[in-house]
């Protein structure tokens, strides 16, 4: 048991200063004063501290990415010490341009790998490719059977990576992650890759004007890769009512970050409840030219997604609140994650404690201490 005192607590809405209560991996109570007595328990004072939930990264290359520059350029494998330090207390994992010699038995893998290190870890189905790489035989049956798998994705469109679905292909799959979520009770989310291609997001437009299915279900993913997807991507948002996932790249210039499209998009009236910020950590940058030909390459960093929460409130003046629910409760609401994303009482005791320079000082997976003032107390197995 472990009593956290006298921080101020965002759950993500701010309640003050609280005391949290973390006991069997699970938030016990959140009051304004805790005393235990006649129970052996630790107490942490964190007085000065924001207590916050820990961050759901809901788009990394935990096996590695890669791929676009021949069989050298496949990238690393993900350690679990790369999330505590990023303050990310859950991942859900996904293959991309690779769904080759990346397989859903490796990412399967990895993600049970992650849970018995002491994460909250989770997976989609599928690569860049169409017809979608499954570990079954089928979407539905990956989802029925397999938990640790919640959804679909990455699909590519409008990159010339992808393999250029069809709308009925595209439909197929909508239908397949959408009724195997229903029946299994998970999120049945189909994540898309959006590229810079001529199409931009006319397909999903075309997929959504066709089917009833609902559009909660269809996340965009790199929607602030170009001033064009940026704007499309918007205006999407606001007649769809689809969700908009930033990718928070730590090299991306100013008018393209993440929390410069965050500010963008609640300045422009998309419902804050529908917009998602993850790192593609682990998944490769490859620059092309004109030609289609590769020129350099660089590596997602998960450390990019606190940093740009923290630039959203220092440098775009957005409440913490509100920086929060893209890495948090709105992950959770949308990929069907119950016990995460809140600080509450009976949600996982998945926390994230800041100074306050906005700096990480504590992490809690499961109610577990794998970071204390600022000293990491837990590693990967092979670290």
């Amino acid at each position: 048991m472990i009593l956290i005192k006298n921080a101020h607590v965002y759950a993500p809405e701010p309640l003050g200063k609280q005391d949290v209560l973390l006991a069997g991996g699970k938030i016990v109570a959140v009051h304004d004063s805790i005393t235990l007595t006649g129970v052996e328990h630790t107490v942490l004072d964190r007085e000065g501290y924001t207590l916050m939930p820990g961050l759901i990264d809901n788009h990394v290359h935990i096996t590695g990415g890669g791929g676009e520059a021949g069989y050298a350029s496949r990238v690393p494998e993900i350690m679990l010490s790369e999330f505590i330090g990023a303050g990310i207390t859950t991942v859900v994992g996904l293959l991309g341009t690779d769904g080759h010699t990346r397989t859903m038995r490796d990412l399967l893998a990895k993600t049970k790998a992650l849970r018995a290190e002491g994460m909250s870890a989770y997976a989609l189905s599928g690569s860049y490719q169409v017809p979608v790489h499954t570990f079954t035989s089928s979407i539905e049956d990956d989802m029925l059977f397999i938990d640790e798998i919640i959804g679909v994705g990455e699909i590519a469109l409008s990159d010339h990576r992808g393999s250029s679905p069809t709308p009925d292909e595209l439909k197929k799959i909508f239908s397949a992650v959408h009724v195997a979520g229903l029946v299994s009770n998970k999120g049945g989310v189909m994540n898309v890759h959006i590229g810079s291609g001529k199409d931009g997001l006319a397909p999903l437009r075309t997929l959504l004007d066709s089917t009833d299915l609902p559009a909660s279900k269809l996340i965009p993913t790199h929607i602030n890769r170009t001033p064009s997807v940026l704007e499309d991507g918007i205006a999407f948002a606001k007649t769809h009512g689809v969700p908009l996932d930033l990718t928070a790249y730590s090299h991306q210039n100013d008018n393209l970050s993440a929390h410069q499209a965050f500010k963008q998009m609640l300045d422009d009236g998309v419902n804050e409840d529908r917009i998602l910020m993850s790192s593609d950590g682990q998944g490769s940058l490859p620059v092309f030219d004109a030609e289609g030909r590769f020129v350099t390459m660089g590596i997602g960093r998960v450390s990019a997604l606190f940093d740009n929460v923290r630039r959203a409130v220092i440098e775009r003046k957005i409440p913490l609140e509100k920086a929060l629910k893209p890495v948090t409760q709105n992950v959770s609401t949308l990929y069907h994650l119950s016990d995460k994303g809140r600080i509450e009482q009976g949600k996982d005791a998945d926390i994230l404690i800041i100074d306050a320079n906005l700096d990480i000082h504590d992490v809690f997976m499961r109610g577990m201490p794998m970071m204390e003032a600022k000293t990491r107390r837990a590693k990967g197995t092979f670290e």
